[in-house]
């Protein structure tokens, strides 16, 4: 028996990346996964629908037809995201605002939608997917930086609010993680090996995060047996938050 046996889990940003390893995860574990992405075509999971976490009427559709379809949800893992890149003053309010829309209030939407459902499961758990950019500062990362420690900050809020109600809200951090974001980063990147290398070596364990091991953090956040674990954040960065390691030689 998988401890997710007879849950239903939403996953945002389902289709691809970190996404896409957090879903066939808890897949894996027993649950009925409903994965949510723009672009949905693939994910062969219980349901996988087009919403759009920026546009409210998308994202309550697509909740009500999960548990129209599932009968239930238990577990939202927020996913969905966008990057940017830049100091503060390299972006206009106009990106400032689409990137906070995508990665904050995106994650309030789906949070909004889904409560209803939540209050009605025995085993109700959100998890957003924050970043070591809520915790450290990274060069040319200020509105992402921005965005993901404002989702720490909504994380623990929400889970002081809804503790009561028996619904448990976590984050997990990840570092630097191996995903077609990052690709597309380095392909851009005048030396993309050279980029690749120094990205691994701002790593204390010399390499990028692998989506499947943030997924197990995920996992663990969300399941049935973590029922003590509210409020917190994990981080799955290679001991980029904490450790302070001498240079390699």
């Amino acid at each position: 028996m998988g401890e997710f046996d007879g849950l239903v889990a939403v996953v945002t940003g389902g289709a691809s990346g970190i996404g896409a390893a957090v879903a066939e995860e808890l897949e894996a574990r027993g649950a009925r996964v409903a994965v949510l992405d723009l672009e949905p075509d693939g994910a062969a999971h219980a349901l996988a629908l087009r919403a759009d976490v920026s546009d409210d009427a998308s994202v309550r559709a697509a909740v009500d037809r999960v548990v129209a379809d599932l009968g239930r949800l238990d577990v939202l893992v927020n996913n969905a995201g966008i990057g940017a890149q830049g100091t503060v003053a390299d972006n206009d309010d106009a990106e400032w605002l689409r990137v906070l829309d995508v990665n904050l209030l995106g994650m309030v939407r789906t949070s909004r939608a889904a409560l209803p459902a939540l209050r009605r499961s025995p085993a109700a758990a959100i998890v957003n997917m924050g970043s070591i950019a809520a915790t450290a500062g990274l060069p040319q990362r200020a509105l992402y930086s921005a965005t993901k420690g404002a989702v720490l900050a909504l994380t623990r809020a929400m889970a002081a609010d809804h503790l009561e109600e028996g619904i448990r809200v976590n984050c997990v951090h990840p570092g630097t993680a191996d995903t077609p974001w990052i690709g597309r980063l380095l392909a851009r990147a005048d030396d993309p090996e050279a980029e690749r290398a120094a990205l691994e070596a701002r790593q204390p364990h010399g390499r990028l995060v692998s989506p499947a091991e943030v997924a197990g953090a995920v996992a663990y956040l969300a399941s049935p047996r973590s029922g003590s674990t509210t409020g917190t954040a994990i981080a799955v960065d290679g001991g980029m938050q904490d450790l302070r390691l001498r240079p390699r030689r």
